[in-house]
């Protein structure tokens, strides 16, 4: 138990001993908060700032849920269908490989013309980072699924979607939910991204907004509240892998 704890608060001693740093080392130095501000600040700032925080966090986060519901959807079909058809997997898999090596921040802008300044860009975004890590870790825990489970319910007349159903697919989802995890780190990332090439709202203009007005302060806020809210979206995956799939809760743990 104490071990268990231990390993827990580790992290947070690490952090909370990089914060004391900072804190003296701005006033120790006597550094402007233009240059750089003090946790203390950057606190305040968060406090003073929380409902217009909230305001944009609640539209980042709506992106957010939208563009990783439409990945997850997108990425079970693609994946069946690249395990069904070898040749579809030697097709598209170096595709989706070669869509990483873009800068999401060169194709943002290119969304935005074609799209406009609504919601679709900032979801578009999203989906084409998270689309990547679900795609490809469900498309390889189907390859991993043992073909003798298979053989057994083709011997009692399942068909071959059937056998999807009954088989691959349950056997899979371990692998989906860990690419989900990933994917649900980066889709505040992505809205985010999409807000900041242009947007009316979001945490992304917020972001932009207070930058150009050098309130850094306020700036270190936001980064702050979008680090909280990339973590929440994956502790919410992670719960749900603990809820749902009770035989993983050892390796959880």
């Amino acid at each position: 138990m104490v071990k268990k704890y231990g390993k827990n608060l580790m992290p947070a001693a690490f952090m909370g001993m990089i914060l004391v740093l900072w804190e003296a080392a701005v006033l120790g130095f006597h550094i402007p908060m233009y240059v750089l501000p003090s946790p203390v600040q950057v606190l305040r700032a968060l406090i003073e700032e929380a409902g217009t925080l909230a305001v944009h966090g609640a539209v980042t986060v709506a992106e957010a849920l939208t563009g990783i519901g439409i990945s997850l959807c997108l990425a079970v079909i693609l994946g069946v269908v690249m395990d069904c058809f070898p040749f579809m997997r030697r097709g598209i898999y170096p595709i989706l490989v070669v869509t990483q090596t873009v800068p999401m921040i060169v194709m943002a802008p290119i969304l935005i013309i074609y799209m406009g300044f609504g919601i679709g860009p900032k979801i578009l975004t999203v989906v084409l980072m998270c689309f990547f890590p679900v795609a490809v870790s469900f498309s390889d825990g189907l390859a991993q699924v043992d073909e003798e489970y298979v053989n057994l319910v083709r011997s009692y007349g399942a068909g071959k979607w059937m056998a999807y159903r009954l088989v691959k697919i349950p056997a899979s989802v371990p692998a989906l939910l860990s690419g989900l995890k990933v994917a649900a780190t980066y889709s505040i990332s992505g809205a985010v991204v999409g807000e900041w090439i242009g947007a009316q709202k979001g945490l992304g203009y917020y972001l932009l907004r207070v930058k150009n007005g050098y309130m850094l302060d306020k700036v270190f806020a936001c980064v702050a509240v979008i680090i909280f809210l990339s973590l929440c979206m994956n502790g919410l995956i992670r719960l749900y892998q603990y809820k749902a799939l009770p035989y993983l809760r050892g390796k959880l743990q």
